[in-house]
């Protein structure tokens, strides 16, 4: 079965979660694990995409996070592209570090954004990284501590997330620290991960209750949400593929900034596609390269098509050029 395209509008909330390729690690130590929370935080302030909750594992990871400026592909491209590359270069690696196709669930907001903060912060604690809460509360690769207030990124929206648990600051901690341990005998939560309608009901004696009743819910593997909301988020959906050329303000962007560079050094631009070897273009075509995939989040494959180079040829060019 074909995978279904991606869902995101502006302001929609997302919960991304990425895999190393085979189930294998994706950090191996603290540089690793400070490497890529630099490149969240850069990547989050640049864009404007609001991150409510994450945690970094050994073998993946988990953002809770509201669609920004360019989108979450976008926002994603540049972060696992830029790690990714730099990971490689560090451990004398090659070859492909994630999973090519990361999950990203759009969820209704109002009955699931506490649930997939307190299960995104308890996977350290599930996982045997820490033993207690009080560990988790001061475990620096998730954004437990930063909601709490122990730990400092900026990038991260704490004051969203305390503002569903209180008005005043200490007994919102407290409110949201409470939820958080009473949560811990609920284990694993398929239900706001796993597949489709089974994940929208909340599990499946959920759906065989309903399906016993004769009651009808739309599912969709790339939402977590009410059978109302799975039908409004798949109609917003369509209604902009139907209006829209996919990728086509990305490729205005990069069209512009190659247009401005090679008029700037004189250099037309069927010259710098054409695979030239002067010194000059390739300085250029270097440039353009950290530009493209670096500010627009253009893929490897799409920078190498504008500007005549192999997707393994962008690729050498970022390794050398972090």
């Amino acid at each position: 079965m074909p995978r279904g395209a991606r869902l995101d509008t502006p302001g929609t909330l997302h919960h991304a979660i990425v895999r190393g390729i085979e189930r294998r690690r994706i950090v191996d130590d603290d540089p690793d694990r400070e490497n890529f929370i630099r490149r969240v935080a850069a990547v989050a302030r640049e864009s404007r995409t609001p991150i409510y909750a994450w945690a970094l594992m050994d073998n993946h990871a988990h953002l809770l996070m509201r669609s920004g400026e360019g989108g979450i592909a976008r926002f994603m491209r540049r972060v696992l592209t830029g790690y990714a590359l730099s990971y490689n270069r560090r451990h004398h690696r090659h070859g492909h570090l994630f999973q090519n196709r990361y999950k990203s669930i759009v969820c209704q907001e109002d009955a699931y954004f506490t649930e997939l903060v307190r299960y995104i912060h308890l996977n350290p604690l599930r996982a045997g990284l820490v033993d207690t809460p009080s560990e988790l509360d001061r475990y620096p690769w998730c954004g437990h501590a930063v909601v709490l207030g122990l730990t400092d990124h900026p990038w991260q929206d704490r004051d969203y997330v305390l503002r569903w648990f209180g008005t005043h600051e200490g007994a919102a901690k407290r409110a949201y620290r409470a939820f958080v341990k009473k949560g811990i005998p609920r284990g694993e939560r398929p239900e706001l991960v796993g597949g489709g309608l089974v994940r929208s009901m909340g599990g499946w004696s959920a759906v065989k209750s309903l399906r016993s009743r004769g009651v009808g819910q739309k599912g969709d593997a790339r939402i977590l949400g009410s059978g109302d909301f799975v039908t409004r988020v798949v109609g917003e959906a369509g209604d902009r593929i139907r209006h829209q050329l996919p990728g086509r303000d990305l490729l205005e962007a990069a069209g512009a900034i190659i247009r401005e560079c090679c008029t700037a050094h004189n250099v037309p631009i069927a010259v710098l596609r054409n695979g030239s070897r002067r010194r000059a273009v390739s300085r250029i075509r270097r440039q353009l390269t950290l530009r493209l995939v670096n500010e627009l989040g253009l893929s490897l494959a799409e920078t190498g098509r504008q500007l005549g180079l192999t997707t393994s040829g962008v690729a050498q060019i970022l390794r050398r050029h972090p």
